[in-house]
Parts: C-alpha cells; structure tokens; sequence
C-alpha cells in the first residue's frame, strides 16, 4: 500500500479577493480611529510559506486534480563482514513489482492508494506509507515500511576461491527489515525555484532555476535476520563445510536511531515550454545510536555509537500546460551503518509514472481563458 500526501502552493483566498479588491478613493482625511489591520504572525507566516516570483514560477490555476500512477517500487539490503582474513558480503532484495493507483487532490491535500498487480495477496504485500508536503519554502518527508517475506539472495561474497553463482535469486524468508522517519528540510531560493513543480505538479517552473536546501531527520531502522537458516541455505546450495559465515554477520536482531543534519542543491532546467527536468542531490550526517544482539551465544546485547553519511536523490521529468500533466520521477534514499567488524546498507526507493488532470477553476482566473501557458 502507498499513500501520497502532497501540500500544493497555499494560497490564501483572502490574499487574493485582497489583490483583485478595488478600493475606491476617498478626498477626506480619514477618522483619527481608522487605523489600518495588522496581520497576524500566523498569517504572514503562512503567506510567506508560498511567496513566489511570478516571472519564474506559475502558480496552480486549478481547485481539484485526479491523476492516475504506475509505481516501481526498489529495496536492497546489504550485510557485510570483515574478519581477521576474509571478508563476507550478501545482498538481499526482493523481485521489482509495479503497483497502480488513483490519485485525487482538493487544493493543498492530496492523497491516493496503489496495490499491486501480479499478485494481490494481502498477506505478503508489504506495509508501506509515504507521505510528502511541500510548499515553496518548506519540505516534509514521511515513510514508514516494513518488508514482506519475498527477499531473495544477491551479490554473494563468502570468500576466496568460492562460487556463489548457485545462490543468485535463490528465496530467502528470514529477514525482515523496517523503516520509518522524517525530513524537514528549507529552500532557500524558494521565490525562484519551485520544488513542487517537479514533485506535486501543482506549479509550473517558467525559467530554469536552482537553490540550496538544508534540513534536520530521523530515522528508526530494525533489522531481524535468522542466520541459522541463512547458514542452512547456504549449506543447502554450496554443500555443507563449503563456508561458514563470519562471526560477525550473525545478527539476530539490531535496532538503530538514526538523527541527522543534511545539505544539498536542487535544480529545475526548463529545456522547452511546459517541460522540466529536475534533479536534487541531499547529504546527510548522520549520528546512529543502536542496540541488538550479536550472535546466539550472547547474553547481553551490544551498544555502539558513531556517525556515517546518507543521501537522498530525487529526480524528475515532468510536462505540464496546467491543465493535463504527465511525467516520471525517481525518489532513492541510502541509509548506511559501518563499523570495522559489521556493517549494513539500505537502500531504498521508487519510480512513478504518471498522467493526471486539473479541474474547477479558481476565482481569480475565471475572468481570463487563457490558460494553455
């Protein structure tokens, strides 16, 4: 399942009936008690949140949207291990399945549902939340996943010398890893460059532009692997006393925290009218603080604390005349734990094609037809 949440511009329609409102113009001098309404801090505030430079960016035309997506979605998770003189590796990710899905929007919420077509089994679909709000200055991302039972084997490296062709796609069910956090992050050029036209299509980018961003997360991982049976299926497919896993990849469980600072730039390149490219590149670093178990035999688990580096790509191509939009985009997110003995990589993420709609439209443009921009 997976649910998109997307904050279009804001626009006040009190700020508009303000901008259209001829006042008329009076010769007496006003009452000494006339004094002109102060705006709330609440209310600038927001009016702030989605200032935008009309030469550069278009704001949305349109009340309501429906669209119609097509999602890719990709997960790879990485154990490695590096012993006095060998070193293991074993990627797991599951086969790459397409989910389909309605999508409807009314003004700044949006929100839709996707499931998946090969196989629509409840009991194996993985748990899956994505939520993202955008405005022109601020950012917000929310996900949550938990992975079904589908992993199977990739990439193997349990030493030299060995052939570990047999085990590629061979069905493994005994990890399970999850996922769930948040990132704010501020644009800095936001007047200029307009993030949600690239990722919400609910403006459109005029001129090409780019900004800076800066931003603070967390995120909550947990990993559960039955190495035992790891163990057997290696021993199942390579024959017994073959290869013994390293001491170091026999991890039953860790869990880990993960709060981080990140930078990065954005960059939206109109190459031909109503046609956007956009790209964004995020680092993060990131302090982790985990607990877990490090083999059968323990009694007590094991703490560690160190700093590493993420990243978070998005990018995007998009065609929109402000009536009907269609395009494709790539959101990859890697989350990285390494110590000299253990270390784990997740990297996650999806691709969506889409083609929507917008409709119902707002007051302020009624008085003019043209709107093929």
């Amino acid at each position: 399942m997976t649910i998109v949440l997307s904050v279009l511009p804001l626009l006040c329609r009190a700020q508009e009936a303000e901008d259209t409102l001829l006042v008329p113009v009076s010769t007496e001098a006003p009452a000494p008690s006339s004094q002109p309404r102060k705006m709330s801090v609440v209310r600038r505030t927001v009016r702030g949140f989605d200032r935008l430079n009309n030469a550069y960016i278009e704001p949305q035309h349109y009340v309501f949207t429906v669209m119609l997506q097509a999602t890719h979605t990709y997960d790879l998770f990485t154990l490695s291990s590096r012993g006095t003189d060998n070193y293991q590796s074993i990627t797991f990710a599951p086969d790459m399945r397409m989910k389909v899905g309605p999508y409807v929007g009314w003004k700044w919420f949006f929100a839709g549902y996707t499931f998946e077509l090969d196989d629509i089994n409840f009991n194996k679909i993985k748990q899956q939340l994505d939520l993202s709000i955008y405005s022109s200055q601020i950012g917000i991302d929310l996900f949550f996943r938990r992975t079904g039972n589908d992993y199977k084997l990739r990439n193997a490296d349990l030493g030299r010398d060995i052939n570990v062709s047999r085990l590629e796609g061979v069905p493994f069910d005994g990890i399970k890893a999850g996922i769930a956090g948040f990132n704010v992050y501020y644009i800095f050029n936001h007047g200029r460059f307009s993030y949600p036209a690239a990722f919400s299509q609910s403006t459109i980018q005029k001129v090409s532009c780019g900004s800076w961003m800066a931003g603070v997360g967390y995120t909550r991982n947990s990993l559960d692997v039955d190495y035992a049976r790891l163990q057997q299926t290696i021993d199942k497919e390579l024959g017994h006393d073959v290869v013994r896993l390293d001491s170091g990849m026999m991890i039953k469980s860790v869990f880990y925290h993960d709060f981080n600072v990140s930078g990065g730039y954005a960059y939206n390149w109109v190459f031909a009218p109503n046609w956007l490219l956009a790209g964004s590149v995020q680092a993060q670093l990131a302090y982790k603080k985990s607990t877990g178990d490090a083999d059968i035999d323990s009694r007590k688990g094991f703490q560690f604390e160190n700093i590493n580096l993420n990243a978070i790509g998005r990018f995007g191509l998009v065609y929109n005349n402000m009536r009907w939009y269609a395009g494709a985009s790539v959101i990859l997110r890697s989350n990285n734990y390494r110590k000299p003995r253990f270390s784990t990589n997740n990297t996650f993420g999806s691709m969506n094609l889409y083609l929507g709609f917008n409709f119902g439209l707002k007051k302020k443009y009624r008085k003019t037809n043209d709107n093929n921009l």
